[in-house]
């Protein structure tokens, strides 16, 4: 269900665009507005955005020079402290940062990409080659700009995006379900065997 590294970076562009769009409207006073992400405001998940680019840039430069290069050397501790440090920023700050981290990404996916995409096996710790690089970052992208709640909706996601997350989405769906009588239920109901189990609910989607 893996799409062309190359196609997925023109599609990440153009999301880098409507994003940088949306961005360039913001204020001090959005900054801090809460976004639809509990627990997080537009400044958070800015951070995020600029964070996440930075760990792709990291991991591509490691392979380049053949080199296991984690996107996040402290994991997830390491991840969560740079945002919450860095939401409370200026905005122009953290425009600028989300900017300039989305070109220096689209550089080091093009240098990637001319090298032919050398020691893509090189994990680092996650779990697709460097060659998703792009796809992934697609879809922060896109989820994290409807999250921002500055009128960014999932109606504008593009075809090709929902295609391949609705088909990776619904393969992960099982881990997210209780199990048991919720499996039951959630396959009565896509089977068209009984209503949508009103009460069901999902493990967070990560």
């Amino acid at each position: 269900m893996e799409m062309e590294p190359g196609s997925a970076i023109t599609l990440c562009a153009a999301a880098h665009r409507r994003l940088i769009a949306t961005v360039d409207v913001v204020d001090d006073d959005l900054v801090r507005r809460p976004s639809r992400l509990p627990g997080w405001t537009v400044g958070h998940v800015l951070t995020h955005l600029a964070r996440n680019a930075e760990g792709h840039i990291r991991r591509l430069e490691g392979a380049l020079e053949g080199r296991e290069t984690p996107r996040y050397a402290g994991g997830d501790l390491q991840r969560d402290g740079e945002i919450e440090a860095g939401a409370q920023r200026p905005a122009a700050e953290l425009t600028r940062e989300v900017r300039e981290s989305a070109a220096r990404l689209e550089e080091v996916w093009a240098r990637s990409e001319k090298a032919g995409w050398p020691h893509a096996e090189l994990l680092a710790t996650d779990r697709f080659p460097t060659t998703g690089s792009p796809l992934r970052r697609l879809r922060e992208v896109e989820v994290h700009h409807v999250d921002l709640g500055l009128g960014y909706e999932p109606s504008a996601w593009p075809d090709e995006y929902v295609e391949w997350e609705l088909g990776t989405s619904l393969e992960r769906l099982p881990r997210r379900l209780a199990g048991g009588d919720d499996a039951r239920r959630f396959l009565a109901w896509l089977t068209g065997r009984a209503e949508w189990p009103a009460d069901l609910r999902l493990a967070p989607w990560l």
